[in-house]
């Protein structure tokens, strides 16, 4: 279990361990654990701090993630004092079972190291890409990507962490070699265990390379319209304009047809419908939509008509098409127009307006 049989690590413990050898026997050994921590906690001052002044360089980097010193510190300490352990301890019970112990946290720490190394190396990516303010739907993409090959590599490191300690273990060695006589079998039946699960891997990663959706994406899913705020291995997550949260398997993107209003660009055209008498001053109220939408930001400047889109049992029908820069300044738009003119025409031309018909009662 002895991980620093040679290399610099040792001779530098080598040299600790002749150093103390004034000190009396029982001190000498903690002296030279101690040493080993101190040694852990300087070099993860120095190296925390060289990391740190480089990502600050970086612009668009969140000052809160930058860096993380507990796992190199719990890394190198571990480390550290496995190897002082080793070099300074008479071997005996006691101290393979610690060697082991350490050996257990060393493992664990490094795990940690890298998870945290590849949170930064995402926050790096996102961060270069994000000062594209000409093209969010780039970045957007890079956030579904980078994303889900972070949780991917995650998941990979956890489970080789834990294989490799479960492995430290001559009993469950032993055991392993018995399980791969039988490995056919087991595949199988994990397999069609894990079937849907594993599907919804699959459809996850299909998703975030084929481009289907993205995060901020604007969709229509089971009847409901939301965005997309979270794009997992096996679900994806979408805010509904309620505040309500959909979770949805990650299958359903590649199985079933849903509608993304935001695939290629976000700007959205879409319609207010009127249905007005016919003595509607037609001219006035296209007249009206034209100064209503000039006056506000909502409005992208591509699409503001107004037409008789039919006239049935006394009724006109009057669409005006609106479009906007995104689907949230369309829903806003289209309250906005139809809030005015509502307003106007029961102010200026109440006749305009059909006169509301009570339950029960027949039209005249």
């Amino acid at each position: 279990m002895q991980i620093f049989a040679t290399g610099t690590l040792d001779d530098a413990l080598n040299e600790a361990v002749e150093n103390t050898n004034a000190l009396p026997e029982t001190i000498r050994p903690w002296v030279v654990v101690a040493i080993g921590l101190l040694a852990a906690v300087l070099i993860t001052v120095v190296v925390s701090f060289i990391l740190k002044r480089m990502l600050r360089r970086i612009q668009g980097m969140p000052p809160e993630r930058t860096l993380r010193r507990m796992p190199l510190l719990l890394a190198l300490a571990f480390a550290f004092t496995k190897g002082t352990v080793g070099v300074s301890f008479a071997p005996n019970q006691w101290v393979t079972i610690w060697q082991f112990l350490l050996f257990l946290g060393l493992i664990s720490s490094i795990a940690w190291l890298l998870i945290a190394a590849i949170g930064i190396l995402e926050d790096i990516l996102l961060a270069r890409y994000g000062q594209d303010d000409g093209n969010p739907r780039r970045l957007a993409k890079m956030q579904t990507q980078v994303g889900l090959l972070r949780r991917v590599v995650t998941a990979l490191i956890i489970t080789l962490a834990v294989a490799g300690a479960l492995l430290t273990i001559p009993e469950v060695r032993a055991l392993g070699a018995g399980l791969l006589a039988s490995a056919g079998l087991i595949s199988v039946v994990a397999a069609l265990a894990v079937q849907s699960s594993l599907a919804n891997v699959f459809a996850g990663l299909q998703i975030a390379f084929t481009d289907a959706i993205r995060v901020n994406d604007t969709v229509v899913v089971e009847t409901e319209r939301g965005t997309i705020e979270e794009i997992t291995l096996t679900y994806v997550v979408v805010l509904l304009l309620d505040g309500r949260r959909m979770i949805i398997p990650s299958t359903h993107f590649t199985t079933t047809p849903f509608e993304n209003w935001s695939r290629r660009s976000t700007e959205i055209s879409g319609f207010v419908l009127l249905d007005l008498n016919w003595n509607a001053p037609i001219e006035h109220l296209r007249t009206r939509t034209r100064q209503l939408l000039e006056s506000t930001d909502l409005w992208d400047g591509r699409t503001g008509d107004l037409n008789v889109t039919d006239a049935v049992g006394g009724i006109l029908k009057v669409t005006i098409a609106l479009s906007a820069r995104n689907p949230g300044d369309l829903y806003d738009l289209r309250n906005y127009v139809r809030e005015h003119l509502i307003a106007e025409l029961g102010r200026d031309y109440p006749d305009a307006l059909p006169k509301p018909l009570m339950p029960g009662a027949a039209p005249a």
